[in-house]
């Protein structure tokens, strides 16, 4: 077995809370408040909607193959990698291989702060 499948059908078994195979917008709200911090739970009217656009057959449920498209749609594993290290680096302007006060003050400040916000942000930097 295709070990993308097998993750894909693992994840799936995950948000199929009662195992009918299908996806309800309560069990995809209720699993995804499992993994969202405080205050970002997902509303019912917000699973609905997922649902909705994401619903191959008209059924309003998602199955395995909606799911797998959602998973696409998110992008590869080293896509988003790829993104994380130029959004990285474009704050590593000393190519240091990290972020340090001074990089992070002279970014804010080409990014519009206020010069408030910058004495906050390295007053309070325990670096």
């Amino acid at each position: 077995m295709n070990k993308h499948v097998g993750y894909l059908e693992h994840v799936f078994h995950y948000f199929d809370e009662d195992g009918d195979g299908k996806i309800s917008p309560s069990e995809l709200r209720n699993r995804l408040g499992l993994m969202a911090g405080p205050g970002d739970e997902l509303q019912l009217k917000e699973a609905e909607e997922a649902v909705e656009s994401l619903d191959s057959d008209g059924d309003g449920f998602l199955g395995l193959e909606d799911l797998a498209r959602l998973m696409e749609l998110g992008g590869g594993e080293e896509e988003k990698m790829k993104d994380l290290r130029s959004a990285f680096e474009i704050y590593d302007v000393e190519g240091s291989g990290f972020i340090t006060p001074k990089s992070l003050k002279r970014m804010l400040s080409q990014l519009g702060e206020s010069r408030m916000v910058l004495k906050n942000v390295v007053a309070k930097s325990t670096f």
